[in-house]
């Protein structure tokens, strides 16, 4: 009986997983801050430092993810995303209402607090999508990262085109979206996002395996799709319908696994209600020794180093107060007092740091390089940013099974063509910020979807909440020294005042110097992660061992029987 249920269960880990899919595909409103930001600092009057520093109170409000970070080992999921969606809508209807003019502008300070509560909303998803799913998916790590963090970069755009397909780019309407989806969709997720039983057979593994690459194909198709109709010209109305139609239907289509899971556990069910006795003998040792197996297996990975038997009561004191290595279990203190750590968290900040700023800047950017409507570049930098996400979590995955090969020396690879893109954009020739969106967009793909498992790997599971809410905080930190400090000043010391106390820049001259510091700073990023991936190549042998081990011994036991 407990075959039918495992398969019961996986129905509904799917399912799970799907409505995470979703959640994530509309949480990453935190990106969307150049469609409407012209708007803002036209209605306010703001010069460009006071709107690249609401951009950064919106970012700060991911600082208070430590709280979601402290929730998620305390409170359901469902309750974890039902703050984070009414804090959104909170936050972002109040823009919206500012931008569509049914009150009058809010007092400056006022839009920081809503523009903070919208940054921190989507914390309260993120945390309860990623920590749930890395949990139930332990096994798969890097596929899950890119998978949720890939749809995360890939809500940018569908927020945008949707926007544009139904609304012609009005910023007031997007506002609206960002405030009501989210809510929707969480509402329908609370009820299907729960922690299950990891997988503990290579058969259920190399199941989950099957139903990533479906998952993988169709972010692919959809990424593509969104590509497509940003390129295409002289969109009509009716064109503009279908393509929003067909693009739902996609969104929707990966509900088909958890469904064809169900089917498949009834059919189950009806077929083995009774098992033969030659069946019994066949499948209970069979059982029993992939169970051995796997329990010993999964104390190497998830701890990823092999953990010594406790004889006696002594023994068991000292191991309790030892310092835990790299690979096991560390409380958030323990963590941040290893050097490991905040080389993790410096070479982050260089990258998602210089990422962040362009992606709150790229209003101002496309305009001052001449461009009337930016909205594709900022689709660009959301379509490739999945494509960076969603590959990289899987050659990742793909490069440590096959030989072992540490995380962060895509970390590093990811720094180094950073440092190109930015380069290429201060030099500003033709058609330099098509390509330096695409660059930008997938290095910063990259750097979240690998720093996202690097950080479960090298210091567990258990605090993982936590731990992961630490490092996000160097997106509003990273907001404030490169978007916040670098850009706002350096653009300011170029722009020229406009009448109601507003000013602007138009020229390649404007952002130069920016792109030329944020490319030294991803240098900087590339030396720590080469320091991080020579630093850890232990951790990650053993991992590779210990999956190797775990094949090996299935075959041998699949060949006895």
């Amino acid at each position: 009986m407990g075959f039918e249920v495992s398969y019961t269960s996986s129905a509904g880990k799917w399912l799970g997983f799907v409505t995470a899919v979703w959640v994530q595909a509309i949480s990453g409103n935190n990106y969307t801050f150049s469609n409407y930001s012209d708007a803002l600092k036209t209605l306010m009057n703001l010069t460009q430092l006071e709107l690249n520093n609401l951009s950064v109170v919106k970012d700060i409000g991911k600082a208070f993810g430590l709280l979601a970070g402290l929730a998620s080992d305390r409170i359901p999921a469902p309750i974890i995303l039902l703050i984070g969606s009414l804090e959104g809508l909170v936050g972002y209807g109040a823009q919206w209402l500012v931008v569509s003019r049914k009150i009058q502008p809010l007092s400056y300070w006022q839009m920081c607090v809503f523009l903070c509560m919208g940054g921190n909303s989507t914390t309260w998803m993120n945390t309860a999508v990623l920590v749930t799913c890395i949990r139930n998916f332990r096994r798969n790590r890097g596929p899950v990262s890119g998978i949720l963090k890939g749809y995360v970069g890939l809500s940018t755009a569908i927020f945008t085109d949707l926007c544009s397909a139904l609304f012609a780019d009005d910023p007031a309407k997007f506002l609206f979206m960002l405030a009501i989806v989210p809510l929707v969709v969480c509402l329908g997720a609370i009820f299907f996002l729960r922690e299950t039983t990891p997988a503990s057979t290579v058969e259920e593994e190399k199941e989950e395996a099957k139903y990533f690459t479906i998952i993988n194909t169709v972010a692919i198709v959809v990424a593509l799709y969104l590509q497509v109709y940003d390129f295409f010209p002289n969109k009509s109305e009716t064109l503009s319908l279908i393509f929003s139609g067909i693009l739902i239907i996609l969104l929707a289509s990966p509900v088909a696994i958890p469904v064809y899971s169900f089917i498949k556990s009834w059919n189950l069910n009806r077929k083995r209600t009774e098992p033969d006795v030659e069946e019994q003998q066949v499948v209970e040792p069979l059982l029993n020794g992939e169970t051995n197996g796997t329990e010993e297996v999964a104390a190497v990975e998830d701890t990823v180093v092999a953990v010594v038997a406790v004889e006696d009561t002594v023994v068991a004191v000292e191991e309790v107060k030892r310092r835990p290595v790299l690979g096991e279990d560390h409380t958030i203190f323990e963590a941040m007092w290893t050097v490991d750590f905040w080389i993790l968290f410096v070479s982050f900040l260089c990258g998602v740091g210089t990422g962040l700023a362009v992606m709150n800047n790229m209003g101002q950017i496309g305009l001052a390089l001449g461009y009337v409507d930016v909205s594709i570049f900022v689709s660009l930098t959301s379509i490739w940013g999945f494509f960076g996400r969603i590959i990289s979590g899987s050659v990742s995955e793909y490069f440590i099974k096959r030989a072992g090969t540490p995380r962060p020396i895509w970390n590093a690879a990811s720094q180094i063509l950073m440092a190109v893109g930015y380069i290429l954009m201060a030099v500003a020739l033709p058609g330099s910020l098509y390509i330096g969106s695409i660059v930008v967009g997938l290095c910063y793909g990259v750097r979240l979807a690998v720093t996202v498992p690097t950080a479960s790997e090298l210091f567990g599971l258990k605090y993982y909440g936590l731990i992961y809410n630490i490092l996000i905080l160097n997106l509003p930190l990273g907001s404030f020294l490169f978007s916040g400090l670098l850009a706002g000043y350096l653009y300011d010391a170029q722009a020229t005042p406009t009448a109601g106390g507003g000013n602007t820049c138009v020229g390649a001259h404007c952002y130069r110097l920016v792109f030329v510091i944020m490319a030294m700073a991803c240098i900087v990023g590339f030396g720590l992660d080469i320091l991080l991936a020579a630093k850890t190549k232990n951790i990650y042998t053993k991992i590779y061992r210990s999956r190797r081990s775990k094949k090996s011994s299935s075959s041998t036991e699949s060949n006895g029987h």
